[in-house]
């Protein structure tokens, strides 16, 4: 019996034609999870860029300054890798001279950058446009205020990055009130960026707008992002935030972030939203401790006694 024969003499037979289904049935099931698996165990490549390193400002106390570049090419031990694209852009590029020499080594090795996106307009995140577009000669994507932007998306706009990544507009007026943070998804992986909206373990100054708009920035806008979302800042300010956050709450959570931040200089991208919400007392209006301390109630009296308190410090 040839071949062709066999298979027609089993596809007659009910048993061993069910079988054979059910076979090719588990086969195309496996090859689907194994497609989903690579789909979403992806990893989102991000660059920190130190600036002004260890120096001073007006926070009054040492900070680096980071931007940070993302490429949709996947990090070297991505299960798959977007090999149709090397798709980049750069987050908040305000020294150039710093800067500058980073890009350039990216896009020698084949990296094309795309777009400057900022998180809002002050001079130590757009300050460096102008300059970084003599050389970049690329749109711009921030708030209405920075300077030579080219576009300014609505509150859950998105754009992705080559192929893979997806990017989310989340306006969080406070801080100043053209701040908007960007969620960046990759499959499962995701990275929300801060500017000076939420840092780790702290949040930003009240300079353009209310205690209100930092409670619905932080604990609306924020909070629902999934508790997985990495966090990535614009300020290396955890060591401040640690000293006056464990003088509200003695946490297990906190204490844990005050290790970390003792014995590491960058926070970025270690600490997720959830995390966020068990150590950030500016995330934590509702809990009594936080409550006690500032002798409010009122979620906006919390926020603005804790506020007044940290920039007391």
């Amino acid at each position: 019996m040839n071949r062709l024969a066999a298979v027609r003499q089993t596809l007659r037979n009910p048993i061993a034609s069910a079988l054979l289904a059910v076979s090719v049935a588990f086969l195309l099931w496996t090859f689907l999870a194994e497609t989903e698996r690579k789909q979403h165990t992806r990893k989102m490549h991000i660059e920190s860029i130190p600036m002004w390193e260890g120096s001073g400002n007006n926070y009054a106390y040492p900070y680096i300054r980071s931007a940070l570049v993302l490429d949709a090419n996947g990090s070297a031990n991505a299960v798959v890798t977007d090999d149709k694209t090397k798709d980049a852009v750069i987050i908040d590029p305000a020294n150039p001279p710093e800067v500058l020499p980073a890009l350039k080594k990216a896009t020698d090795s084949g990296i094309s950058l795309k777009n400057i996106i900022n998180t809002h307009h002050h001079h130590d995140h757009a300050g460096g446009n102008a300059e970084i577009l003599k050389t970049y000669p690329i749109p711009i994507i921030g708030g209405k205020d920075c300077a030579k932007v080219t576009k300014t998306p609505n509150h859950g706009e998105t754009f992705t990055i080559g192929e893979g990544i997806k990017v989310k507009a989340l306006h969080t007026p406070c801080h100043t009130q053209d701040s908007i943070c960007y969620l960046f998804e990759d499959g499962n992986d995701r990275a929300v960026f801060t500017g000076d909206t939420l840092f780790i373990g702290g949040c930003g100054r009240f300079f353009e707008g209310t205690a209100e708009e930092m409670d619905t920035a932080l604990n609306k806008t924020l909070a629902a992002l999934p508790d997985d979302t990495r966090v990535f800042p614009g300020h290396e300010y955890t060591k401040g935030n640690v000293r006056f956050g464990i003088q509200v709450i003695q946490s297990d959570p906190i204490k844990k972030l005050e290790a970390f931040a003792n014995s590491n200089e960058q926070t970025q991208g270690k600490f997720t939203i959830g995390d966020e919400k068990q150590f950030n007392v500016f995330m934590r209006l509702d809990d009594p401790e936080v409550q006690r301390y500032t002798g409010k109630k009122d979620r906006v009296e919390v926020m603005a006694a804790l506020r007044e308190a940290k920039n007391s410090m």
